[in-house]
């Protein structure tokens, strides 16, 4: 067809403001351009369906779509009668379930753009049909007018990734209720507040777009300041309220779009609340000072980068919302048999033990559907499976970050169970208290307020302190110029002591060296130079690099990794090798030449500060005890200030209290290899017997000691009795593991010995205890399950102030066995113990325990034990191993204290 033929006319029409205007635009554009080349037509019906809905949705007048033939064009106009509403375009990403018809514009139309007139705004687009392509001429993205009223809205610590995929989801949950409103379900939300909550999350886009474009290169966070409608606060609330009510609508399922991660409602509850309480003249509080519940605190500030998961020393799995695996890291992929590129793409249910895989998918839709988890952001036991086919005890711990284009990625960190979990990053709830009630903001965010705050007009004292203000002084030239020295000097001496306050922080708050030096390093790289490099020196001399960090949104060059480096010789003359040799701190204001003697290590540096594209550096050395340990290098590129001699106190003061701080933990790691290795001795092997089938659990404290004095056991006595035990030495450290170990021996060979009742056995058990050990105390349960094979069975038990055996019989009624009870271990010896007997049913099971498993606090000790009961009803007829993981999962959850678990079930042979 000769596109030059094309007669020129203009067909328009008018649709009401309706969902189902979207298919008659679409069918009126088809029939205007009857006769024109159908990829035409088809790419303006398409346009015109994507500007219709926007025009739906957020104009919500009378749409008008008119459809022109032009010599070399096909144009498309779709007007509404509200044009101070301008075009807000969303960022695209392939995900997205909204916000793409203006970017498919800029992808299909040649030219396209926005008209606005008295009272009517029209959007077009034109298709060129033949000839050159004319420039397209782009959309104007509206913010508040500068001539209406504005206050500036500051948002500190705004988090990108996570504000992008909380903005998506607002879009979708709006649309989806503003369909079902015109369906005739407005699920109790008003028409007008359904275009106030439109209006003001178009505002907020805007407005949040318009200032991020300013600072590009910030990496994470952004603290931006608004320009926002002053007497936008009521609408602000109305969009929470109507957002509040499409996100119930959506965990009922009620709505087709899936309801928010707990992050993401809680950035979205933050922004809301920020703008409303400013607007209404209140104080910004920053994002990352926000207490909030485990499950919606990021593992980690920034967005995710697998670079992140693999390099790290702990044990890392990442997945996507697919639940497939994305990332692993060596660590993980050793644990588990795996190489770590093995794993990338299989299912999460591979790692899974077969008893647990249908509660892991059901817990996983769960958490999509409803936007509730389960285990997500706490330390839960239970076990993994390994390759070949065994199960390995863990700690999971599980995450959610944001890609930088907004999609979940959920990333596991599984501990060994004699090893303890990384530190919970809330804080507990007393810790949330105080931080509560202490300023707002970040300690720099605070100490710029306050420096902001100095020398205001009107103020005097301290608010509210009754303190008479003193009489001013006039200023001379000198007074200025010396309180302004004084002033600079003290910010930055309280810059310099909040500096080591948060390394002091970061070391303190992980049990993992390399995990602690990686957030030191971060603090760094944020606060005092773009790059940051830790080297460390081994017991056998080896240098490992443990951690690079910078500043900036681009990832690491694979070159800059962490890992072995040369080794270490006399030779050495470049700055890593003198430092390592006791020199330094060293500034460094050029690339370091090459040495003549060039050792591999001097060429691997210089590579290192190229690679870095340095203009400055100061390598400092790692002291302790009299000897060189390691390296700190701090570099600076591109813009920033370079270092001066003036800097280097402040870089040896740093690195004295690091060195003390990586010392500390070097010592802390080496007791807890001793104590693990304790911990994994003291697990007994159960014994395998045809009648009895028994399973046994231990997991460490997720936030105490890695070991402490709980224990199990049990064994056969000479008789062919069976012995059960459950006990725990009070404390939680190495001292406590040895007592408890101790005292195991002991109530063995008592009771192998002696082979008489178990309040006889404790009795010896308590005097034994208090003639070796006279201040140690403990609690104990020992029992001996009597019966032939083919039963009837029971058990015989006495218990030192120990919490009281749980029977769960096949049929699910749970009851404790509360005889027996007697006086703690350690109180008195000479005081008669007392004992008990209770059948044991087929099928059954005696669930002994320690304190970990239901003790809360605040709790009274009924209801702890009463949701015991609840849990183990349910469980009657699972298989052990499900029995004792399902507590575990259940109940266990970032525990304050260590459990054993020992569950025993009477199995009668099948032909009795």
């Amino acid at each position: 067809m000769g596109h030059s033929s094309l007669p020129r006319s203009v067909l328009s029409q008018t649709f009401p403001p309706r969902p189902e205007s979207v298919a008659s635009a679409r069918r009126f554009v088809r029939s205007a351009l009857e006769g024109v080349a159908s990829e035409v037509a088809e790419s303006a019906a398409l346009l015109v369906s994507e500007l219709v809905t926007n025009a739906v949705l957020h104009a919500a007048t009378t749409v008008e779509v008119s459809v022109r033939l032009l010599d070399h064009s096909v144009r498309t106009e779709v007007s509404d009668l509200r044009p101070r509403r301008e075009l807000v375009p969303q960022g695209h990403f392939p995900h997205a379930a909204s916000g793409r018809g203006l970017k498919m514009a800029e992808q299909l139309a040649s030219r396209y753009g926005v008209d606005t007139g008295e009272g009517s705004k029209t959007v077009w687009c034109e298709l060129w049909l033949g000839g050159g392509q004319p420039p397209p001429s782009g959309w104007r993205t509206a913010v508040p007018a500068a001539s209406a009223p504005t206050r500036t809205v500051a948002l500190v610590d705004l988090p990108g990734a996570l504000y992008v995929a909380s903005q998506q989801h607002c879009h979708s949950l709006l649309r989806e209720l503003t369909l079902a409103a015109a369906a005739g379900n407005s699920f109790g939300v008003r028409p007008e507040d359904l275009v106030t909550a439109h209006d003001t999350n178009n505002v907020i886009s805007a407005c949040v777009a318009a200032e991020w474009e300013q600072q590009p290169s910030a990496p994470n966070f952004h603290t931006l300041r608004l320009p926002f409608p002053a007497d936008a606060g009521p609408a602000v609330l109305t969009l929470r309220r109507v957002l509040d009510t499409a996100e119930e609508a959506a965990r009922d399922e009620r709505l087709l779009t899936l309801p928010a991660l707990p992050q993401n409602r809680a950035l979205s509850h933050w922004l809301l609340n920020e703008l409303a309480g400013q607007l209404a003249g209140g104080a910004p509080t920053a994002w990352t000072v926000m207490p909030r519940e485990p499950s919606a605190s990021p593992l980690e500030p920034a967005p995710w980068d697998a670079g992140h998961a693999t390099a790290g020393s702990a044990p890392t799995i990442a997945a996507d919302d697919d639940n497939r695996i994305i990332a692993a890291n060596g660590p993980a992929a050793d644990m588990l048999g795996w190489q770590a590129d093995d794993l990338i793409g299989r299912r999460l249910t591979d790692l899974i033990p077969e008893h647990l895989r249908k509660r892991h998918v059901a817990a996983f839709t769960s958490l999509l559907l409803t936007g509730r988890p389960r285990i997500l952001g706490r330390s839960v036991p239970l076990p993994a499976l390994h390759r070949d086919g065994r199960l390995v005890p863990v700690r999971l711990f599980i995450q959610t970050q944001e890609t930088a284009d907004g999609r979940p990625v959920f990333v596991a960190q599984l501990t060994p169970r004699t090893v303890l979990p990384p530190p919970s990053p809330h804080l507990p709830e007393e810790d949330r208290n105080e931080a509560a009630q202490a300023p707002s903001g970040t300690r720099e965010q605070r100490e710029l307020m306050e420096r902001e705050q100095v020398g205001q007009p009107g103020q005097g004292g301290p608010k509210g302190s009754g303190a008479p203000e003193a009489p001013a002084l006039p200023d001379t030239p000198e007074r200025v110029s010396e309180r302004s020295d004084n002033e600079a000097a003290g910010s930055v001496l309280e810059r310099q002591l909040l500096l080591l306050a948060d390394i002091r922080d970061a070391l303190s708050g992980t049990t993992d060296l390399k995990e602690g030096l990686q957030r030191v390093c971060a603090i760094l790289s944020r606060r005092l130079a773009g790059w940051c490099v830790v080297d460390l020196l081994d017991e056998s001399g080896q240098l490992e690099r443990v951690c690079v960090t910078h500043r900036g949104p681009e990832s690491l060059p694979t070159e800059v990794s962490t890992g072995r480096l040369p080794a270490l010789s006399e030779s050495a003359r470049g700055p890593l090798g003198r430092v390592l040799r006791g020199a330094g701190p060293l500034l460094l204001s050029e690339t370091p030449p090459p040495h003549q003697s060039g050792t591999l290590l001097d060429t691997h540096y210089v590579e290192l500060f190229e690679r870095m594209r340095a203009r400055s550096a100061v390598v400092a050395p790692l002291r302790a005890r009299g000897a060189v340990f390691g390296a700190l290098t701090l570099a600076r590129s591109g813009e920033e200030q370079p270092f001066t001699e003036a800097d280097l106190p402040q870089v040896d003061a740093l690195v004295r209290n690091l060195a003390l701080g990586v010392e500390h933990a070097r010592l802390y790691q080496e007791s807890r290899q001793i104590a693990q290795r304790l911990q994994r001795s003291l697990l007994p092997v159960l014994p395998d017997l045809p009648h009895l089938e028994m399973a046994a659990r231990y997991a460490p404290s997720s936030t105490a000691a890695q070991v402490g004095g709980d224990w199990y056991d049990s064994f056969v006595v000479p008789n062919g009795q069976t012995a059960v035990v459950i006990g725990d030495v009070s404390g939680h450290d190495l001292e406590a593991a040895v007592a408890m170990s101790q005292l195991r021996s002991m109530l063995r060979g008592i009771a192998v010995d002696r082979q008489e009742p178990p309040q006889e056995v404790l009795r010896r058990l308590d005097l034994a205890n208090h003639s070796l050990y006279e201040e140690a105390t403990a609690t104990c349960v020992y029992g001996l399950v009597e019966g032939p094979e083919s039963g009837p069975w029971t058990l015989r038990h006495s218990s030192a102030g120990h919490l009281p055996p749980l029977l769960t019989t096949r049929e699910g009624d749970a009851s404790y066995l509360e005889g027996g009870m007697g006086l703690l271990l350690g109180m008195d010896p000479d005081m008669p113990r007392p004992g008990a007997e209770d059948p044991l049913p087929p099928h059954s099971t005696v669930l002994l325990y320690t304190d970990g498993l239901i003790e809360r606090r605040d709790e009274s000790l009924d209801v702890s034990m009463a949701r015991l009961r609840r849990h183990t009803a349910p469980l009657a007829r699972e298989p052990l191993d499900v029995f004792c993981d399902e507590l575990l999962i259940g109940l266990s959850a970032d525990s304050a204290d260590d459990i054993a678990l020992l569950a025993v079930r009477p199995v009668p042979a099948p032909d009795a």
